[in-house]
């Protein structure tokens, strides 16, 4: 099993985290927002993360609550992200915002998969790769895939954060993304009678969520069914990320979901944010797989 933490990425740091919550830097604002993994004691002090921080995130229910700014800072402001495996293109640039939801805009854990996108799609044979993201949300995995070369749909339920999506793509230079404002689960379903297939999948679905028409979705319950549907998609050359980040879930379970289509190729593992004060903060498991 891989253990996975993203490297070199100058706009990012998870500083400390402990009690149910994690201190992280963001270009050069400081967050402190909750977190349900840091079951631990804080390493650093509170006078230290006091210092530190710019804004706080106070929970006001289990899905939503408010900022609260200790010092001055704007509410959207931008990082950007190199990615290392294409070192003669340009770095996405990501648009952040404080949300209501306690979310920036974009989690770092996910540079890792960005890098294997990368890596993988420059490497295929194809000319123009197809490649789809599910789930997208703000979008870098998109835009990891059209930096190195791929045509790129972008599916997500909610219109808002594909809006943010397309913002993203004008901040890193980038054109022609394929927006899709869908269910994931009716999208997959779809292309699959229509006989389409994709050279590069990567898929990060919550533990819950509902479509633009009301459509439920557990992971439970449905992340089998999706992933049938989403195999047999895949073209002859490709690659897939299957990631999860809920309380419980098992890389044992994304092992046995992929194993099939994957066969010897399959790795599976836990992706982690290294802190400056020293502790590890997990934050989910993946299965990923590749043709070549």
């Amino acid at each position: 099993m891989l253990l996975l933490s993203p490297q070199h990425w100058i706009d990012y740091e998870l500083l400390d985290c402990g009690n149910f919550e994690k201190l992280e830097r963001f270009g050069e604002y400081v967050t402190i927002r909750p977190e349900p993994q840091a079951v631990w004691d804080r390493k650093w002090n509170d006078a230290e993360w006091e210092k530190r921080a710019h804004v706080l995130f106070e929970q006001q229910s289990s899905s939503s609550g408010e900022w609260k700014k200790i010092k001055k800072m704007p509410d959207q402001w931008g990082i950007d992200y190199k990615i290392q495996t294409l070192k003669n293109k340009p770095a996405v640039r990501l648009r952040l915002g404080l949300t209501a939801f306690k979310h920036v805009g974009v989690f770092p854990e996910q540079a890792v998969n960005w890098e294997y996108i990368a890596q993988s799609i420059s490497q295929m044979k194809t000319s123009q790769p197809r490649f789809l993201n599910l789930f997208a949300y703000t979008g870098a995995a998109s835009l990891a895939a059209k930096t190195a070369g791929a045509d790129v749909y972008h599916v997500d339920s909610i219109k808002q954060v594909v809006n943010w999506s397309r913002e993203n793509m004008e901040r890193s230079g980038l054109s022609d993304v394929r927006w899709v404002v869908e269910d994931a689960l009716k999208f997959v379903k779809r292309e699959l009678k229509r006989g389409n297939k994709y050279n590069g999948i990567i898929l990060d679905p919550p533990a819950f969520g509902h479509g633009p028409n009301g459509e439920k979705w557990k992971l439970e319950e449905q992340i089998n069914e999706m992933m049938k549907i989403v195999c047999d998609l895949l073209d002859e050359e490709h690659m897939l990320i299957l990631n999860a980040y809920s309380l419980g879930f098992s890389s044992i379970i994304i092992e046995n979901l992929l194993r099939e289509k994957a066969g010897k190729n399959l790795e599976t593992g836990e992706l982690f944010l290294q802190a400056a004060s020293g502790v590890k903060l997990p934050l989910g498991v993946f299965g990923r797989f590749r043709s070549f």
